[in-house]
């Protein structure tokens, strides 16, 4: 797999409205470590959507594993100004990771036209993808069911991996054990 889409959770979705947020850090570990995996069997490629949240989140953890791997963000919005309606720190942060990114490119040019860009959106990342990656709960899909369901849909072999809660409780014990304190 050298292409890998990511989504998951828009930060709202979780309850997360501060950045300093202290649950960031062990979604943060849990997609590094999923990352760190893939990049060892040959990734390239990680593709996001530029949305706030899960996606924000995966675009800072890439920027950081460069450092020490050759791995490669490409951000694909569903149309031009995305988070004109977002807070402003959101917007800066937005226009700051679409700076940095080694591929920036909208799907759509110009503004929101309707929801046929993002189901068109979804169709994309699946077709120019290799796999996807999203952190996903069954029993609370939230907004990243439709990319979920146009991967379930592809044909032929696509493979979609899931961070789940339980992969997340097995990241937040994993950090704590971490910790000298823990053992005392």
């Amino acid at each position: 797999m050298k292409i890998l889409a990511v989504t998951g959770y828009k930060s709202m979705e979780l309850g997360i409205f501060k950045e300093d947020d202290e649950r960031i850090k062990f979604i943060k570990a849990a997609i590094q470590k999923r990352l760190i995996g893939f990049i060892e069997e040959g990734l390239e490629w990680v593709l996001i959507s530029g949305q706030m949240g899960v996606e924000f989140w995966t675009a800072e953890v890439v920027l950081d594993l460069q450092e020490m791997y050759d791995i490669k963000l490409g951000i694909f919005p569903p149309f031009e100004n995305q988070e004109s309606r977002w807070p402003e720190q959101l917007q800066e942060k937005y226009q700051e990771l679409t700076m940095v990114a080694d591929f920036y490119k909208p799907i759509y040019q110009g503004d929101y036209k309707g929801a046929y860009q993002f189901k068109a959106k979804n169709l994309w990342f699946v077709d120019k993808s290799d796999g996807l990656m999203l952190l996903m709960d069954d029993e609370f899909p939230g907004s990243n069911r439709f990319l979920y369901e146009a991967a379930k849909n592809a044909e032929g072999d696509y493979p979609i991996f899931t961070i789940t809660p339980a992969d997340l409780d097995d990241v937040v014990e994993e950090l704590r054990m971490q910790d000298p304190e823990y053992w005392d």
